[in-house]
């Protein structure tokens, strides 16, 4: 599962994710993608069963990337402990997603391939999403 290497602070504070995506909202790598249509921290364990339902879908064939990154440590303290006594232990990792922002691109196979895979992988995500393809995005931008 994904995780940063090293943090320069253990903990954070839980904070909102406000607006749209910043950056990250184009497809930069592959002909099809998966962006969201809201706000929502994603777990690396939710990242890595939907790259795994995608890949799986794609036979091996062809690339994914993933765009986003677990860099978000979410702290949580144990089941029916008294108030108090610091923050709890980090118990795993997540990526705050606003937004337009792709999460998954793929390449190298067909149309068909390529959405049924992505829609598998979105299947495992607690956002919506919305498929995209560079086709669609280029003529977007021609109008």
């Amino acid at each position: 599962m994904l995780s940063p290497k090293k943090t320069k602070y253990r903990k954070q504070f839980k904070g909102k994710i406000h607006g749209l995506a910043k950056g990250g909202f184009a497809l930069n790598f592959g002909s099809h993608g998966l962006k969201s249509t809201q706000p929502e921290r994603i777990t690396a364990r939710q990242i890595e069963a939907a790259r795994r339902a995608i890949t799986r879908q794609m036979k091996r064939q062809g690339r994914v990337w993933i765009r986003i990154f677990p860099d978000v440590p979410v702290s949580d303290k144990p089941a029916e402990v008294r108030m108090g006594k610091g923050k709890g232990a980090v118990e795993y990792w997540a990526a705050r997603v606003a937004p337009g922002r792709i999460m998954f691109e793929v390449d190298g196979v067909s149309d068909d391939i390529a959405r049924e895979a992505l829609r598998l992988g979105a299947a495992k995500l607690p956002v919506k999403t919305r498929i995209v393809t560079r086709i669609a995005a280029e003529a977007e931008i021609m109008q």
